[in-house]
């Protein structure tokens, strides 16, 4: 079940908030006002655009909207819900053959779940199911993956359109050097579409990029799981066992997560 990711626009409504004060606090209104450059907006979007256009064909762009969304969006996995899915399968499966499984895919609302558990009433071995289902892991890697590069590139086009406007802003300054006055202006003008490059990329593009990047993690982390449960229904592991088994499967994800965030702090500091 997808919920609103409501950290995405709270993240983003922050960092806009953080400039919108800092440039009041030193400037006042006025200066807020003259941050809004039409022009600079122009040269960074349209220039961004065009090399978006360039480097994906229709068909990945017009699926852009759909995977933005996704930043938006979280996933409600509940972890111990799938468990207890599993350990009632197994229990079935134990007292009333794989055959009896079918009646209970009814209410299994997951299709990853119900194709594993078809397979594994198919009779099919447990290397083949593995392979079949980590097949499908592999095309999402990749579909996901090619989602983010969208906004990967994205991130990377920003602030080289912002420094393109820069460059077009100090050519057309350097036409007025005999009016000192116009420098100032100017200079500030040509500045503005870094500037607006700049905040794109590292207050939307990239960060919306990470997040779908944790997103799929996420995703295939659960999969897994799944291809575990189904391995273990099909070869008739006790419910206790196979229960205990995804238990840990889920502490050992969580414990080597603790063990990386603290990996990270300790190469700040």
């Amino acid at each position: 079940m997808k919920k609103l990711d409501i950290l995405t626009p709270i993240g983003i409504l922050l960092g806009i908030s953080t400039l919108l004060f800092a440039i009041f606090t030193n400037a006042g209104m006025e200066s807020v006002v003259f941050f809004i450059q039409l022009t600079a907006f122009l040269i960074v979007f349209g220039g961004i655009a065009a090399a978006l256009l360039i480097s994906f064909s229709f068909k990945e762009i017009k699926k852009m909207p759909k995977v933005a969304q996704q930043a938006f969006r979280h996933d409600d996995n509940d972890l111990p819900q799938l468990i207890d899915t599993f350990s009632h399968l197994s229990t079935k499966a134990r007292r009333e053959g794989l055959l009896a499984l079918e009646a209970e895919l009814d209410e299994v609302e997951d299709p990853y779940i119900r194709k594993g558990v078809l397979l594994a009433v198919d009779g099919m071995e447990p290397d083949v199911i593995k392979d079949i289902m980590m097949a499908e892991v592999v095309a999402l890697e990749e579909r996901h993956r090619k989602g983010r590069l969208f906004f990967e590139k994205a991130g990377e086009y920003a602030p080289a359109w912002g420094m393109v406007g820069t460059l077009i802003g100090l050519v057309l300054m350097l036409q007025e050097l005999e009016d000192p006055a116009t420098l100032g202006p100017n200079m500030a003008v040509a500045l503005m579409t870094t500037l607006y490059g700049t905040v794109l990329a590292n207050l939307v593009f990239l960060p919306m990029s990470n997040k779908l990047e944790q997103k799929t993690e996420d995703e295939v982390f659960v999969k897994q799981i799944v291809i575990e449960g189904v391995i273990g229904v099909q070869s008739g592991q006790n419910p206790k066992i196979l229960e205990e088994k995804l238990t840990a499967f889920v502490r050992k994800n969580n414990k080597q997560e603790q063990l990386e965030e603290t990996e990270e702090l300790a190469n700040e500091a």
